[in-house]
């Protein structure tokens, strides 16, 4: 079968391969994968611009689903041709003080697919039974693709933030996390909720209106600090919500939270911050950090798609094939689009 297979710690270095068919384990399923999300990290794996060294070689994509062709011996709960989507954190201990109170997400010694173990840009995946949620009848492969991203920031917002009603709301970065987070800080009637982006981000910035955006913000020709405090009469926002991650997005979430409000930082940002962080102090501010997602999570956001409370369609700018991968990466790094989704095994 052909996968998407990152073989070397450069950039550049990936490409179409053949692979065997993995074998599955007692508590494994074979997974004949359908849609497969691609996502911001994907790209950096593909240019080498993350912060820490992947398992190579490694078949890349992390936000799948599809449908059971095989399951384990000691499988009881799933059977083939079940439709299901796939949580990420491949490997765990199981012992350690995450694992044991159900936050397995930041284990110490996880591993995701696509940079741990083998990924989904191929035609069949192993997946532990532990991992799978039950897809409802009347969500697509392509939205269920998406759960993953829509999942990190829930738990970003619904779970680690404070979401007031009636409360302005800022996102930094129009991308995937941030359109999510503009649709969850919507669910929770905070308003206004302001999007900032740069010129590259305009086509996002247009589905964030459509989102449901009451105000938008160009860096590229406005002053975003000013516009933001004008739009929050001086005050600031009590909720910052940083899915860009770099230097220049928290300086402005700095700049730009209210007095007692809080920064959650979703977006990875490895280079250093040349600013003091010392305006938090003045405004006893905090900055949470969030990473991943656990059992619950995934439970709310797949109600959360099934009745139509994420609007999943608007997201999907790409639909193709794995043969497209280069230029459809290429494509999502320019900002010409907001989420492509590779098909696999199409009927």
């Amino acid at each position: 079968m052909k996968a998407l297979v990152k073989f070397a710690n450069t950039p550049g270095a990936v490409e179409i391969r053949d692979v065997p068919v993995p074998e599955i384990g007692r508590e494994d399923i074979l997974l004949e994968t359908k849609a497969v999300g691609v996502c911001g990290f994907d790209i950096e794996i593909w240019q080498q611009k993350i912060p820490f060294p992947i398992t190579v070689p490694v078949i890349q994509g992390h936000e799948f689903c599809g449908v059971i062709r095989k399951v384990g011996a000691d499988v009881r709960d799933f059977s083939e041709g079940d439709r299901v989507v796939s949580e990420t954190a491949a490997v765990i201990c199981g012992k350690c003080p995450q694992c044991l109170t159900g936050h397995y997400h930041l284990c110490a010694y996880r591993k995701g697919f696509g940079y741990g173990v083998d990924g989904a840009f191929t035609d069949f995946v192993k997946v532990p039974r532990r991992c799978l949620h039950r897809m409802p009848d009347n969500v697509s492969f392509d939205q269920a693709c998406l759960t993953e991203p829509a999942c990190v920031t829930y738990q970003a917002v619904n779970v680690l933030s404070t979401v007031m009603p009636g409360t302005p709301a800022v996102v930094i970065g129009p991308g995937p996390i941030g359109l999510f987070a503009l649709q969850m800080i919507k669910a929770n009637s905070a308003g206004p909720i302001i999007v900032v982006g740069t010129g590259k981000d305009l086509p996002r910035l247009k589905v964030a209106r459509d989102l449901g955006a009451n105000v938008t913000i160009d860096v590229s020709t406005e002053d975003a600090r000013q516009a933001i405090m004008d739009h929050t009469h001086g005050q600031g926002a009590p909720l910052v919500v940083d899915a860009a991650g770099n230097e220049h997005s928290l300086h402005l979430a700095v700049d730009v939270v209210a007095r007692e409000g809080q920064i959650t930082k979703i977006g990875w940002g490895p280079g250093p911050v040349n600013f003091s962080l010392d305006p938090l102090l003045i405004k006893a501010a905090r900055i949470q950090g969030s990473f991943s997602h656990n059992w619950p999570t995934w439970e709310a956001v797949i109600s959360m798609i099934a009745t139509g409370a994420l609007k999943m369609d608007p997201m999907i700018s790409h639909r193709v094939g794995i043969d497209q991968w280069q230029e459809t990466f290429q494509a999502i790094h320019d900002g010409k689009g907001v989420k492509a989704v590779i098909l696999f095994n199409r009927d």
